[in-house]
């Protein structure tokens, strides 16, 4: 059981990219606290073992580079939960891990797509429900590799940058209306999306860390509790750090 029972009673919370890793970690921490949560992912078997898992309100299989059906799951998602308090937007892929001279253009483009577009679409979806009540938090998932850039994953790095500069821009925006907004900026942990690389990038990660190892999801999803919650209510546009001490600024 959570320490923070009852933290999230009466909030409700959208999790993109909630059938597995951080976002299934901090929907499954939120409930526990108390929250009600609708999960939105690409892969609607994953979501559908994954709600049952969780103990989701709702969920929406979706893919969140497309802006009308971000901005359609918003407005469903709204009508399941009653109002929407929190969005964290976990949605992300890796994209290909190869030189730039040798990225194809088809996987750069996704990687924008799903990982910089699609939090741009989830906030401007969502924002109009939180400002209606005067109270929100968004949490958007960006990565250490955002700061300091991971050579052979040009597309990852510079999406991820992208994030944490689109997060400083809406925290800003939406100072004194109620609404927060601020991003985690994580170094590799253990997730499926290490699946995605070739062991010899997630070593060289893991030797950039100086506790020496990787993370584990539910030091991060803690992290994002934190920041989904009333509790962080005079820090916005801004990063939290989950590194292991590679990055601290």
């Amino acid at each position: 059981m959570s320490a923070y029972q009852g933290r999230f009673s009466g909030r409700t919370a959208v999790v993109t990219g909630g059938a597995s890793g951080l976002g299934k970690a901090s929907a499954a921490r939120i409930v526990a606290e108390g929250g009600k949560v609708v999960l939105w992912d690409l892969n609607a078997d994953a979501l559908k073992a994954a709600a049952e898992e969780v103990g989701a309100t709702h969920v929406v299989a979706l893919d969140v580079s497309d802006a009308d059906a971000v901005a359609a799951a918003a407005e469903d998602s709204n009508k399941a939960l009653g109002h929407i308090d929190i969005l964290v937007a976990s949605a992300g892929i890796t994209g290909a891990t190869v030189p730039v001279h040798e990225f194809p253009i088809d996987s750069w483009k996704r990687v924008v797509d799903i990982n910089l577009n699609g939090v741009f679409y989830c906030s401007r979806a969502v924002v109009p429900f939180m400002l209606a009540n005067g109270y929100g938090r968004i949490v958007n998932v960006a990565s250490v590799a955002g700061k300091e850039g991971n050579p052979n994953a040009s597309a990852y790095s510079a999406s991820k940058a992208g994030v944490i500069g689109f997060t400083k821009s809406l925290g800003k925006e939406l100072a004194g209306k109620g609404v927060i907004a601020n991003a985690l900026t994580p170094a590799t942990f253990e997730s499926p999306i290490l699946a995605q690389m070739p062991q010899s990038q997630v070593d060289y990660m893991r030797s950039k860390i100086p506790m020496g190892r990787l993370g584990e999801v539910d030091e991060s999803a803690a992290m994002v509790c934190f920041m989904a919650s009333e509790e962080c209510s005079f820090t916005t546009a801004s990063t939290f750090d989950t590194s292991g001490g590679r990055t601290t600024y």
